[in-house]
């Protein structure tokens, strides 16, 4: 595998990951970075997500992640910047991150991998295409993820 085929992995697990999330937060995509043998690609959501909801937020990733067969590595439960992280039996590493004012950051690692080019992302958020690092604090309110009551527990 190739750093571009291990970025096009990486973007798919980012796709599946979001996608899990019902219902849907918006994201945009963030500063990626190669380095001599990995890529990291990098999403942060723009929907607030309240403090109160943070931790079903965390749950539903964490559930995904694991019904996906990824190995949980670590969890931080800071009541204001929780995170989460993850691996694949073959090294990709994910983490998610909430931080100043509820913004989630989703990073996925790739193992070191044959050095190539690499490509922008090819999957189109779901809002705006900010620019890289210019990604607003959360603005996007969402009667779900943004609510200030507790979340329902999940049923099943």
């Amino acid at each position: 595998m190739d750093m571009q085929e291990a970025a096009r992995r990486a973007d798919g697990m980012l796709d599946r990951t979001l996608g899990a999330v019902v219902p849907e937060v918006q994201w945009a995509h963030d500063t990626w970075t190669s380095g001599s043998c990995t890529v990291t690609r990098r999403r942060t959501v723009t929907t607030v997500i309240s403090e109160e909801r943070r931790g079903a937020f965390l749950g539903v990733i964490e559930r995904f992640w694991k019904k996906s067969g990824y190995e949980i590595t670590g969890v931080n439960q800071d009541r204001e910047m929780p995170s989460v992280f993850a691996r694949t039996s073959d090294g990709f590493a994910f983490d998610l991150t909430v931080g100043h004012k509820g913004q989630a950051f989703f990073d996925v690692t790739t193992p070191c991998v044959e050095k190539s080019d690499v490509a922008e992302p090819a999957s189109e958020p779901s809002g705006p295409a900010y620019p890289y690092g210019r990604i607003p604090t959360p603005h996007v309110r969402s009667d779900f993820w943004s609510a200030t009551a507790p979340a329902p527990a999940p049923s099943g």
